[in-house]
């Protein structure tokens, strides 16, 4: 049998069983029915004549025989690539060129408007009609898996660059078993537990997260489309863990049917892909006897820190390191290692951590320290006790309903309207969101240029990236070296949304 280390390591177990795996609100796949799924899928990659090593770009909305392209792809030997289904055609036109993916799966929309018309391409409709499911019916539901190693690159994740650019995270098997492993073992994952899975599927917390565990854990799930509140609430009593962003928790808080009754059988809040407000944890806790686990990652580095399953919980923290995984907080200026309270910037290393972005050496170089840890990006410090805290973020990353922004995109957009001299982009605080994306413009002619310019936008950026308001100021305030001072900005602003 071929040895493809993360098939072999996190989906061997159960692939045979006739146990329910994932359950939608129409079907319901066992272990067994969905590894045949996975196993025609990683059959057409190959009479498509797609290779080992060869990448596979996928925009599709969430649904089941996504997760099984994932699975397939990894069979296959290939590099699985998902995107935030919001992406513009001409996001997905840069994503073409810096992969050059042998394979584009969508709908036909996005087939359509992509600029490079020689890749081969496979549709699949959002109401899963198309070729693509026509084409894998007639496939066998047996296959060798494809020989991979524990280091080769089982994924590309795009996550945006400060230069407007977005950078490709290469993710190996190792990287996605050990922590998969890893997170099972400390949040006491097993078959008896139902996952309710509302998040998307194209990052590392709703597809790396999520279902790798219940891939090695033999957990079920609940699987639904996207998060609605009514269907939620109505899934909870029929769930025993549950993962979510902040925005998830701010919005359950909204039901009036959220109580200790309905959450009863849970044993497991999550929360993470952006920093949980002390005020939702604490309220989420009187209104449900529950305290959210809140952890840290990244897309470069999946989960690199998590509350403890037993012990304290604190709000306000992202607790302590995973097993085998480092993480030290240094001085941004020089690298010397700081001590407790002490905040600066966060460094990681482990099998957790990504092998570099992908054709970008430079960036890659720049990213990791002499002895191999990982320069976040993200100021933190480490309290007496030993639980991280996130305090802010270096290059003004915007988190906004736990996506990233990157401003210097946003700005390289606004900057084009004529009438625009100069832009800075925030994010400041929101309840809803944690942060919503907010542009300061210094203009010279503002007569109906917030429409102007949230039209010049509309095709250009995705939705979680455009701004949710516009201020137009006389002049940006900077420092003696002329830098614009966003934090002070932010402080200005930080009550826009209260």
């Amino acid at each position: 049998m071929s040895d493809n280390f993360l098939n072999d390591e996190i989906f061997s177990n159960f692939e045979k069983s006739e146990k329910i795996f994932i359950e939608t609100e129409n079907s319901q796949y066992s272990f067994k029915k969905f590894n045949q799924l996975c196993n025609k899928i990683a059959n057409f990659l190959l009479v498509s004549k797609i290779k080992a090593n060869d990448r596979v770009l996928v925009k599709l909305e969430k649904s089941v025989i996504c997760l099984a392209i994932y699975i397939a792809t990894i069979r296959a030997g290939c590099i699985y690539i998902p995107v935030n289904t919001s992406y513009t055609p001409s996001e997905i036109d840069y994503f073409i060129e810096n992969s050059q993916p042998s394979l584009f799966i969508a709908n036909y929309e996005s087939i359509k408007n992509i600029s490079n018309k020689n890749i081969k391409t496979a549709q699949l409709e959002n109401d899963l009609s198309g070729p693509f499911l026509e084409k894998i019916k007639s496939q066998k539901n047996i296959f060798e898996p494809i020989k991979r190693d524990k280091d080769d690159i089982a994924s590309i994740l795009y996550t945006s660059g400060t230069t407007g650019r977005s950078k490709g995270a290469m993710l190996t098997h190792n990287n996605l078993v050990s922590n998969t492993k890893s997170l099972f073992k400390i949040w006491k994952f097993s078959d008896n537990d139902i996952l309710l899975h509302a998040l998307p599927i194209y990052h590392i917390h709703g597809l790396f997260v999520a279902f790798n565990i219940c891939l090695f854990s033999g957990a079920k799930i609940n699987f639904l489309e996207k998060f609605e509140l009514e269907t939620v609430i109505k899934k909870l009593s029929k769930s025993t863990v549950m993962m979510g962003v902040p925005t998830y928790y701010t919005r359950m808080l909204q039901s009036q049917k959220l109580n200790h009754l309905l959450t009863k059988n849970i044993r497991l809040f999550i929360s993470g892909s952006a920093p949980l407000l002390a005020e939702t944890h604490k309220e989420f806790e009187s209104k449900t006897g529950h305290k959210i686990l809140e952890r840290y990652g990244m897309t470069e580095t999946n989960m690199n820190t998590s509350n403890p399953y037993d012990g304290e919980r604190k709000a306000g923290t992202v607790g302590f390191p995973l097993p085998g995984i480092n993480v030290r907080i240094t001085n941004p200026k020089n690298g010397e290692k700081l001590g407790v309270d002490k905040i600066g910037m966060i460094e990681i290393k482990g099998d957790n951590v990504f092998s570099g972005y992908w054709k970008m050496k430079k960036q890659t170089n720049n990213s990791f320290t002499k002895d191999g840890f990982f320069v976040t990006g993200d100021l933190g410090k480490f309290s007496s006790d030993g639980y991280l805290s996130i305090i802010g973020r270096d290059k003004d990353l915007i988190i906004s309903g736990g996506l990233n922004v990157y401003p210097k995109e946003v700005e390289l957009l606004l900057d084009q309207n004529p009438n625009v001299k100069e832009t800075a982009v925030i994010g400041v605080p929101h309840r809803d969101f944690g942060e919503a994306v907010v542009a300061i413009i210094v203009a010279d002619n503002k007569k109906n240029l917030e429409i102007e310019i949230m039209n010049s936008i509309k095709n250009k950026l995705a939705n979680f990236k455009k701004p949710k308001k516009i201020i137009f100021i006389s002049e940006l305030p900077r420092n003696a070296m002329g830098k614009v001072q966003k934090q002070r900005l932010r402080n200005i602003y930080k009550n826009l949304f209260d």
